[in-house]
């Protein structure tokens, strides 16, 4: 049984609009089907405002999606009672957000942190979970003596990996990281990296890896999802990616972040991203692809399936 799957969904935003007492939709998430086996790691990528973050909320229950379908195990979520919910799915999956500094109360100390999911969902006695906060400090290299240290005391390092911790607490089976090193210096990007590596080998977990940086996505990931203005627009194995991608998107992202041992001739994307408010008819990236025709602004192109488990949306593909 699949752990998690998304059929058709979509998120859409009303704001207010330019004009007096105006209103727009903006489409942030559009059409999205993914599914998400225990133990497999999916990596998502695009660029800033394509919808990433959209979907790791919905993944997560955060953002209840404006249509479509979410399934935990074969259950839906958003027809589950809140009490359900919380319990059933709540307690199975863990989110590692952006910013640590912002994503950690301030006011409270890295045990209260860590243990504070357990507390919600009263889980044990409360020396277990004593027990339990500092197995997970030991799990993710933080020290004994930071336990009643606050989170300004601590590095950016020290801290994501309180968030870490946290997000473990309750031994989920999904953990969903959305851009997890951004707010990171370069220096501790890698131990990061390294530490979801481990966490995702010794524990089993399945894990949705959201990045701008295809090169991160493709050493995390077993299969690569690339979206774009609120679509995917592209889904491999990562054993395809760079050499077998056919979206052009895909291309260009990876012609953006050099690499010594995947050498892609350099693709030059012209003009601004579209507005999510008013996304271009047809194929939304025809308005920045090089291989644009007047083809691609009639229809959306069909899903099109280039082996077990690659699909992607365009009608030049590479």
């Amino acid at each position: 049984m699949n752990l998690l799957d998304l059929d058709g969904v979509h998120v859409v935003h009303r704001i207010r609009a330019a004009r007096l007492f105006g209103h727009a939709n903006v489409y942030a998430l559009t059409d999205a089907n993914l599914v998400i086996n225990p133990g497999e790691t999916i990596g998502v990528v695009g660029e800033s405002g394509c919808g990433k973050s959209t979907l790791a909320k919905v993944i997560v229950g955060l953002q209840r999606p404006t249509a479509g379908t979410v399934r935990y195990q074969g259950r839906s979520l958003w027809e589950m009672t809140a009490g359900e919910r919380a319990r059933d799915f709540g307690s199975n999956v863990g989110m590692v957000f952006q910013d640590p500094s912002t994503a950690l109360n301030r006011r409270l100390s890295v045990a209260k942190i860590i243990r504070d999911p357990l507390d919600v969902h009263n889980s044990g006695t409360p020396q277990s979970r004593a027990d339990r906060v500092r197995e997970l400090m030991s799990l993710v290299g933080l020290p004994d003596s930071v336990a009643e240290a606050v989170p300004g005391q601590l590095s950016g390092g020290q801290r994501q990996r309180v968030a870490i911790a946290r997000a473990l607490a309750l031994n989920p089976a999904l953990l969903v990281a959305d851009e997890p090193t951004s707010a990171l210096d370069v220096s501790v990007r890698a131990q990061i990296l390294n530490l979801l590596i481990s966490l995702r080998e010794r524990l089993g977990l399945a894990m949705v890896f959201v990045s701008h940086d295809i090169q991160t996505v493709r050493k995390m990931s077993d299969r690569i999802v690339t979206m774009y203005l609120g679509r995917v627009v592209e889904e491999a194995p990562v054993a395809e990616i760079p050499a077998a991608a056919h979206h052009p998107y895909t291309r260009a992202l990876f012609s953006a972040t050099p690499s010594l041992l995947h050498a892609v001739e350099p693709i030059v994307l012209t003009g601004p991203v579209p507005s999510a408010t008013a996304p271009p008819s047809g194929c939304t990236f025809r308005t920045r692809c090089p291989k644009a025709t007047d083809e691609c602004g009639a229809s959306l192109p069909p899903l099109a399936m280039a082996a077990s488990g690659h699909t992607f949306r365009c009608i030049h593909p590479d």
